[in-house]
């Protein structure tokens, strides 16, 4: 560690005092009830199989709020190969500050930007990453926050949105391996500070829209001076500066954007938006919106099927929680963890709040069922960011991950002189299939033990198993790659989704997998959620130890409704359904598809 690093923790611990130590975070931790299992549940691949990266802040000791935010990554297939493809986000210096004053250089020098792994899985039978990025002409600069995919111009390979504290830039894939800057051209770009992004057909009209969550009027230039309750300095919150308005581009079908946000009735508000999520809540047939706003309320945009939105995030019970509180919100995901067939909202908070369950009553209205899912304890203490539902061990029931790291100094962390005292574990909660959950750290690894200033969490099945992996984004530290070790012995189904043949992912396409043991599992294709990622579109869908497809239907995005025999859904493998070739299924009244 360099000295000045040292220096300021040293400084931080004079001004703050106290003991060593975490800042409390081991008395947040509770104990799983259920049995550990042989071996951990997650083990960290990154380093073995080439996922060299290091995540650089720009850090200097002027605390700047925009180092500790960024930065997320994706997962996605840009070669088309049947494997996932990883793209980490980068940082860089800020304002006027030179590499010379980081206070956490990287061994190699300063950052290059952003780097693009593809993934040897498919032409190698073993799980290893090159990296790609000088040939791919991927070179995106700058102070980068998040990264997401979507075929933006139907051509069945995926494209790339960048998102920046200054500007935005959209990477067009060429399909041979190279991708070009297209921002100019396609009026995509924001110079503002963008964070999260979800590519959505909100219109339905087969093209790919983009909605971009916008942050708050922080630059550089007019950094403002924060200090926590001891007087010491600190980094600052949102309420700091004020909120920006997020914007809705419409894809015209032309490779250009238009900035609908005004027509929309986006603009009409603003606020400090991090994490977004698309999915149809109402069950209505339109895809609604999402977005965790930081320390003020939360955005529902209801879909009204004629171009405009509407916030009902108040009426829905989803602007505060139970308390009508405002809570500092940073990642969010949608989905049917109750099994009930309508996608519930799963958020993470800042340390001294919780993180929040909305449970969906199935019209798209919602009720805080934190304390009855047990999840607000174990998150107290925790500022969490990246977080998704997700099968972790294929039973059929959605559990959760959270990733954590503190955005304000932790006075124990610095008096101990941790040169970044920024540093928290991450969490694992079980699906304990009444409601509760339960929390399931201590046995998922060696990786939930460690310390470290986590952001992003990618989810997808990296390495083709037919279970769940992590990506995890760190800020100012290593890329972490976590394989599902829990979902082995377990069957499983994979399904891509496609709206034609040779065509894109059908982002927002919801599955009823019928078993035949009389259950429906309920899932969703989608990229966007979590924080700052991509995420793989593919649905994976856990059946247990003998569960057997008996029918699959899709509500595809356009509202058109399509069955299969369970047969075209062999177990064990992936397999693709395209728009078209099931039979036609007519679709239930608005509000009941999931009933």
């Amino acid at each position: 560690m360099r000295h000045g690093a040292v220096l300021l923790a040293g400084l931080l611990a004079a001004a703050c005092g106290g003991p060593a130590g975490d800042g409390g975070e081991a008395a947040s931790e509770t104990t799983a009830t259920e049995p550990a299992a042989s071996g951990p549940l997650f083990v960290d691949r990154a380093a073995e199989t080439g996922l060299d990266f290091h995540h650089f802040n720009g850090a200097t000791g002027r605390y700047y709020m925009a180092e500790v935010m960024g930065a997320g990554g994706a997962l996605f297939d840009y070669d088309l190969d049947g494997d996932l493809d990883v793209y980490l986000v980068q940082g860089s210096m800020l304002g006027d500050d030179r590499y010379e004053q980081a206070l956490f250089p990287l061994p190699g020098g300063p950052p290059e930007g952003g780097r693009l792994f593809r993934n040897l899985l498919a032409e190698s039978g073993e799980l290893r990453f090159e990296d790609v990025t000088a040939d791919s002409g991927l070179t995106a600069t700058g102070f980068g926050m998040g990264a997401f995919a979507g075929d933006v111009d139907n051509d069945g390979d995926p494209d790339l949105y960048v998102t920046h504290l200054g500007h935005n830039r959209l990477w067009r894939n060429e399909g041979d391996g190279t991708f070009t800057d297209v921002t100019a051209a396609s009026g995509t770009d924001d110079r503002r500070w963008s964070t999260g992004a979800s590519f959505v057909d909100y219109d339905r009209d087969g093209s790919l829209d983009l909605y971009v969550a916008n942050y708050v009027d922080f630059t550089p230039e007019r950094n403002k001076e924060c200090y926590a309750a001891s007087s010491a300095l600190d980094y600052c919150g949102p309420l700091s500066y004020s909120p920006y308005p997020d914007r809705l581009l419409r894809n015209r079908g032309d490779g250009v954007f238009e900035d609908v946000s005004v027509a929309a009735r986006i603009a009409v508000v603003s606020g400090p938006g991090l994490g977004v999520v698309a999915a149809d809540f109402d069950r209505d047939g339109w895809p609604d919106l999402y977005v965790a706003n930081d320390d003020t309320a939360n955005f529902l945009w209801r879909n009204q099927g004629d171009g405009t939105f509407a916030d009902e995030a108040l009426l829905a019970g989803v602007a505060f929680n139970q308390a009508g509180e405002a809570e500092a919100s940073m990642g969010v995901d949608a989905g049917d963890f109750d099994g009930d067939g309508d996608d519930d909202l799963f958020m993470t908070h800042i340390d001294d709040e919780t993180n929040t369950l909305y449970r969906n009553d199935g019209a798209g209205v919602f009720e805080d069922s934190t304390a009855a899912a047990a999840l607000g304890p174990p998150s107290r203490g925790r500022t969490g960011f990246g977080a998704a539902w997700f099968d972790v061990d294929n039973d059929g029931r959605l559990d959760l991950l959270a990733v954590n790291g503190h955005v304000r100094i932790d006075p124990l962390q610095a008096a101990a002189g941790e040169p970044y005292p920024l540093l928290q574990s991450d969490q694992l909660f079980r699906n304990a299939a009444d409601g509760r959950f339960v929390e399931a750290s201590a046995a998922a690894g060696p990786h939930f033990a460690d310390r470290a200033v986590g952001r992003g969490a990618a989810f997808g099945d990296v390495d083709n198993d037919g279970d769940t992996d992590v990506l995890v984004t760190r800020n100012n530290g290593p890329v972490r790659l976590l394989l599902n070790q829990a979902g082995e012995g377990r069957r499983w189904v994979g399904l891509r989704l496609l709206t034609a043949p040779g065509g894109r992912d059908a982002y927002g396409a919801r599955v009823a997998l019928r078993l035949a043991d009389g259950r429906t599992l309920w899932r969703r294709a989608r990229a966007d959620g979590s924080y700052l990622v991509s995420n793989d579109p593919r649905v994976l869908a856990g059946l247990g130890a003998d569960g057997e497809p008996a029918e699959v239907t899709v509500h595809w995005p356009d509202g058109a409704v399509e069955s299969w025999p369970g047969a075209a859904a062999p177990v064990g493998r992936y397999t693709v359904l395209v728009q078209g070739t099931g039979r036609t299924v007519e679709p239930a009244p608005a509000g009941a598809a999931g009933r």
